[in-house]
């Protein structure tokens, strides 16, 4: 398979041209990359219109994903914006989207944008902000109770590993009209497992930087709908930066050749990294979510909170994904050798088993909404102590990343039992309507 886009880099850099275009370092820069970072230059094609080298480097990756395939150079957060702008421009500017509740908040950030107005499936017992059980039943009772909603937007896997099956949330969603987007930027990867739960999804994004070896930043955005290519183009487009990173459009388009092998890959890593999750539920580990190749630590069972362990991780060179105060989660890849799997098991199983931590966390609900996520996106503001917004209405996310997912969103007021819940996030101040 070709590499258009990485030969069209080398070659550059081989004839040593004079620079006269951006970027500033001239190709001397720091690093030792910047002999290979471009721009939008003659021959290089645009991102956003390509009919040269980025055209069939993405005409590559269509055919490995089944599906017509755009390239992100700023993650999966730009597919989905993309998405939201899609639906609203389908639905004439008024898009109604039902969306499972522990949504990445550059969802909330689109729909605030392009003013869609969001449905929130109801949670389940035992779900929390960050994780959701989502069945064809709820999407077909949200669906049912409101006749103008026009996509249903599923997270699959989420942060914590959780999955989702979207056979039959698609089913009811094609006998209603109503169009699949999903979320699937942990989870580029599963297309090569044999059982690609996305061949259900009718727009989706997958983060190839996440689980495949890309450099960050690097995604996909697929679409089986029938929408125009320049209407993609163009939602992208309009929330992306005029100048896309080459570097991370060459990282895309090398994996292509490199994923014509991955089947393989994945064939022989996934039995391995079971094994490790044996070890450790053997340990007594308690571990959650079933994504393969994402290993969640319920650390509070094992008596500790997550970040006392990824304290201790750190200490020994292991770094996790991310942890909080009742999770710690790694995530895996075929680049992670043996000897990782081998060190991480010894490391955890080396700690000494303490008594049960008790978290005292509000039940999951979803809180009462004020205005809409747009109005209370662009309202005037203010910035207080988490403490003192009891009673307030949230006016902008309040969460980093990981796991920018938001137990509050904007124009939903700010319960008073939700705010020790906040504060021990780590969430110190609130942006508030004034």
């Amino acid at each position: 398979m070709t590499t258009p886009i990485v030969d069209f880099i080398k070659n550059y850099e081989k004839n040593k041209p004079l620079r006269l275009h951006t970027p500033g370092h001239k190709g001397k820069g720091f690093y030792g990359v910047a002999k290979y970072d471009i721009t939008e230059l003659y021959g290089a094609d645009e991102l956003f219109s390509p009919s040269g080298i980025i055209a069939e480097s993405e005409k590559n990756a269509s055919a490995i994903f089944g599906c017509p395939t755009y390239y992100s150079a700023e993650g999966s957060s730009l597919c989905v914006r993309a998405m939201i702008y899609l639906m609203s421009q389908l639905k004439g500017g008024k898009a109604v989207v039902a969306a499972a509740r522990n949504a990445h908040k550059s969802f909330l950030y689109g729909a605030a944008l392009c003013g869609a107005e969001i449905v929130w499936l109801p949670p389940h017992d035992n779900d929390t902000y960050m994780s959701c059980t989502v069945t064809a039943e709820d999407v077909s009772n949200v669906l049912s109770q409101n006749e103008n909603v026009g996509a249903v937007f599923v997270t699959t896997p989420d942060y914590l590993g959780k999955t989702t099956d979207l056979s039959g949330i698609s089913k009811v969603c094609r006998d209603r009209g109503v169009i699949l987007l999903v979320d699937g930027a942990h989870g580029a990867y599963l297309h090569f497992t044999g059982d690609d739960p996305y061949r259900y999804a009718d727009i989706y994004c997958t983060s190839a930087h996440k689980t495949l070896p890309a450099l960050t930043g690097a995604a996909y955005l697929h679409v089986r709908y029938p929408v125009p290519e320049e209407s993609v183009r163009g939602a992208l487009a309009a929330f992306a930066s005029t100048s896309p990173s080459y570097l991370i459009l060459a990282s895309l388009d090398r994996l292509n050749p490199y994923l014509s092998n991955h089947k393989k890959r994945l064939s022989d890593f996934m039995p391995r990294v079971d094994d490790l999750k044996k070890k450790l539920t053997d340990h007594g580990f308690t571990l959650y979510g079933g994504e393969p190749l994402k290993i969640t630590v319920n650390a509070a069972e094992y008596g500790y909170h997550g970040y006392e362990i990824e304290k201790y991780l750190v200490d020994k060179n292991i770094y996790p994904e991310f942890s909080d105060g009742v999770f710690i989660t790694f995530m895996l890849t075929p680049k992670t050798k043996q000897n990782g799997l081998d060190l991480l098991c010894s490391a955890l199983c080396s700690l000494p088993r303490k008594e049960k931590i008790r978290i005292n966390a509000p039940a999951f609900k979803l809180p009462e909404r004020a205005m809409s996520v747009r109005d209370a996106f662009f309202s005037q503001k203010e910035t207080l102590p988490t403490g003192k917004c009891g009673g307030r209405i949230l006016s902008d996310m309040s969460v980093g990343c990981p796991p920018a997912v938001c137990p509050v969103v904007c124009g939903e007021i700010i319960a008073e039992d939700v705010i020790p819940f906040l504060t021990a996030l780590g969430i110190e101040k609130l942006s508030v309507v004034r």
